[in-house]
């Protein structure tokens, strides 16, 4: 009895003592401020607007349209030889199952087989499923050396997952960078875009054009990630990833991150905007003036102006050596 009630007291004490681990709410991550950068003029005439069913999820099974050769590769895999390999196996194992139930039901057979063993059953399913295999390993170890024998890339861009948004950075036109935060739905109603998939800064990159991806993370392990072009890779904190990707045409194209990375995983969408070359052009002018950057070629311009002499003057002599 006295147990009993000193389980009875020690359980009441628990359930009124202060638990302030358990009282005070989770401290909230710091909202990230929407910051609206030099962005493509949407008063232009060729403006990349989304096309419904390219570049985002259109709701049902099939994947998304692709738009580099690698996620062609990829398709040519999954639908001609993975989705036919496995409903072919799939049809051919439940048939079998059903002939077995009724084969060798009790009402058949009275008197149970006592056989242990098959040798040619035995071989057959030890060869079947190793030739299975190898037809699938020969297309996807292609598919794999495609994709990480990259060619030479004509631009960089690199990737840093925060939680929860994505930085990026342009080191081949200056290093200028910029965070892409989601859209609110009613930023995203204003745009034309769909909800929850668009940043208030996208990705611009010129179309035909191999770009390389650099990714890393500031804090947790992010993957960025883009059905349409057939990219997945991981940014992981103290280590940098690469990979790339070829888009074939223009558009508008959403990705998310593939990793979880927190409370607000399913929050740090990728929006990519594939535009002319001179549209990205006029787009990279306009963020280097923005974070007072000099071209290259302005630079060299201006340091072969000052070392020409002007006309009529004296050229520079060397002093002579001591």
């Amino acid at each position: 009895m006295m147990r009993k009630i000193q389980r009875l007291l020690l359980s009441l004490f628990i359930g009124l003592a202060p638990l302030p681990a358990l009282a005070q709410d989770a401290p909230a991550a710091a909202p990230v401020p929407t910051v609206t950068t030099a962005a493509m003029p949407s008063g232009m005439p060729d403006y990349v607007k989304p096309e419904p069913g390219i570049g985002q999820p259109s709701g049902g099974y099939q994947l998304q349209m692709p738009v580099t050769a690698i996620a062609r590769e990829a398709q040519v895999l999954t639908n001609g030889v993975l989705n036919p390999l496995m409903t072919a196996t799939v049809v051919f194992v439940l048939g079998l199952l059903m002939w077995t139930v009724f084969r060798y039901r009790a009402a058949a057979n009275p008197v149970a087989s006592k056989t242990s063993h098959n040798t040619t059953i035995e071989v057959i399913w030890t060869v079947v499923p190793v030739l299975m295999l190898v037809f699938i390993a020969v297309p996807s170890f292609r598919l794999l050396a495609n994709q990480y024998t990259p060619p030479k890339a004509d631009i960089t861009i690199k990737a840093t997952g925060h939680q929860w948004y994505w930085e990026y950075e342009y080191p081949d036109q200056g290093a200028f960078s910029f965070d892409a935060v989601m859209l609110t739905k009613e930023e995203s109603e204003k745009r034309g875009s769909p909800n929850l998939l668009d940043t208030d800064n996208r990705v611009v990159l010129p179309v035909g054009t191999t770009v390389r991806l650099l990714t890393t993370a500031a804090d947790v392990i992010h993957a960025w990630a883009m059905p349409s072009f057939w990219v997945q890779l991981d940014g992981v904190p103290g280590r940098v990833n690469e990979t790339w990707f070829k888009v074939e045409r223009p558009g508008v194209y959403y990705g998310q991150c593939f990793q979880l990375c927190g409370t607000k995983h399913g929050f740090m969408p990728i929006a990519v905007e594939v535009v002319s070359k001179e549209r990205f052009a006029e787009w990279v002018a306009a963020k280097q003036k923005e974070n007072g950057i000099t071209p290259p070629a302005a630079v060299t311009a201006a340091v072969a102006a000052a070392s020409t002499p002007a006309p009529g003057a004296a050229p520079a002599v060397a002093a002579p050596a001591a």
